[in-house]
């Protein structure tokens, strides 16, 4: 990758950010990224230099985090949002799933919440940020 694309993608995506450390979220980028019908979609985990960075200038916290992260077209999706649109990037049946936007947000943020609050306790924590897959490594921001 390039330095002139790697900036374009951390200016406007599309870039899911990920808590590194939490296996939940390792497993939902190693689901995500092989049903990419696009191709498009990068990840960086937000424990790195690409995530500190992109969560800096949005104004997030660069700790403590309870959503994955999703920029897209240059503008930031957080929690069930950022679900549904990253869904719209997936290949065979799982785009109909953003129908679920239907939703009222306040109650798929609510949901969205409370897996998120329990995910180390219900899913595991790593020491370490993963290092992706050699399959995966083209798609990383570090």
């Amino acid at each position: 990758m390039t330095a002139e694309e790697r900036t374009r993608i951390l200016a406007h995506g599309p870039l899911v950010l990920f808590d590194g450390v939490c296996a939940l979220c390792n497993g939902s980028v190693r689901f995500l990224a092989p049903r990419d019908r696009t191709g498009k979609l990068h990840f960086a985990a937000m424990q790195s230099e690409a995530g500190q960075e992109v969560l800096r200038r949005h104004g997030l916290p660069l700790s403590d985090w309870e959503s994955f992260v999703f920029l897209e077209d240059g503008k930031l999706h957080l929690k069930s949002s950022a679900c549904l649109r990253i869904i719209r990037y997936m290949r065979g049946a799982w785009p109909m799933l953003s129908a679920l936007c239907i939703v009222p947000r306040g109650v798929a943020d609510w949901f969205y919440d409370r897996v998120a609050r329990n995910r180390y306790a219900l899913f595991g924590r790593h020491e370490h940020c993963l290092l992706p897959s050699e399959a995966l490594r083209a798609k990383f921001l570090a």
